[in-house]
């Protein structure tokens, strides 16, 4: 990806270095703490975040912190593909008669507190309606690349692009719905919807990507980094890996074969009109 030279955003929080500490509640309840196997991006943070009363919330703390160079190369990264999902995402809702409101990405190291509760590295990047704002370790990419076996500099930033995604479908309303659907439910139910709504921000991390290669900033073999991404992080791929088994029930991002699809359509497309991945029943 031609990224250097590039627009950076303006919407980067860097909280490395921030510690946030252990949290242990009084009456019994003893510690609190996240226990995240499996390394999938995109969750919903309300089931895996440590949820906390803001009275009980541990305090914050500032470590100093050695800056490594790759590190600051990634951050500058990251906030280039911020900086292009800004103008991608800007220019679609103005098309389509709406507003664009900017997400925050949030840099952290090893665990982070957010809208949606307290996370640990071991959720992934995920992203929080409640505060609009991206989540990412960068230490995660070393994970793609080394444990999903998914190298790439598009690799990493369809991480973003996925994320920003459940944004875009938070400003249209889509998030809000499939929560109040999922409240209503089996579990079943719920864990399809929630495939459904992964794989629509799969869709749309696709459309950003058809938008980059029209501004030239794609090069060759860029597309398919993205795809094993995507196909890196299927359910059925982790569970195969962690479990050595498959549970299609308990699916909650849809499988690799799915995920590849929804991004290639969105970015065969381009259109924010072909991604309704609810009302189909060819997922």
């Amino acid at each position: 990806m031609r990224w250097r030279g590039e627009r950076e955003s303006s919407n980067i929080e860097d909280r490395r270095g921030v510690s946030i500490g252990r949290v242990a509640a009084g009456g019994g309840l003893g510690t609190i703490v996240i226990m995240v196997l499996a390394l999938l991006f995109g969750v919903n943070p309300s089931r895996l975040l440590e949820q906390l009363p803001s009275d009980q919330q541990p305090p914050a703390t500032q470590s100093s912190r050695p800056q490594n160079a790759e590190e600051e190369e990634l951050k500058q990264f990251v906030a280039v593909v911020l900086g292009k999902t800004e103008d991608v995402w800007s220019d679609v809702f103005r098309k389509n008669g709406r507003q664009y409101r900017e997400p925050t990405l949030v840099l952290f190291t090893d665990r982070v507190q957010s809208a949606c509760g307290i996370a640990g590295a071991a959720v992934g990047p995920f992203y929080c309606p409640g505060d609009e704002k991206v989540y990412i370790d960068l230490a995660f990419y070393e994970q793609l690349r080394r444990e999903f076996q998914a190298p790439g500099d598009f690799a990493q930033a369809y991480v973003v692009a996925h994320e920003v995604g459940h944004h875009v479908q938070k400003l249209l309303g889509i998030s809000e719905r499939v929560d109040a659907m999922q409240g209503r439910v089996s579990e079943t139910e719920a864990n399809q919807l929630s495939v459904r709504l992964e794989l629509q921000a799969d869709f749309f991390a696709g459309v950003f990507a058809r938008h980059v290669q029209n501004e030239g900033m794609l090069e060759a073999g860029d597309i398919e980094e993205a795809l094993r991404a995507a196909s890196a992080v299927g359910d059925d791929q982790i569970q195969r890996r962690t479990e050595g088994y498959v549970v299609p029930d308990s699916f909650t991002h849809g499988t690799s074969a799915q995920r590849l699809r929804w991004f290639r359509k969105g970015y065969e497309t381009g259109d924010i009109r072909q991604g309704d991945t609810f009302n189909t029943r060819d997922l």
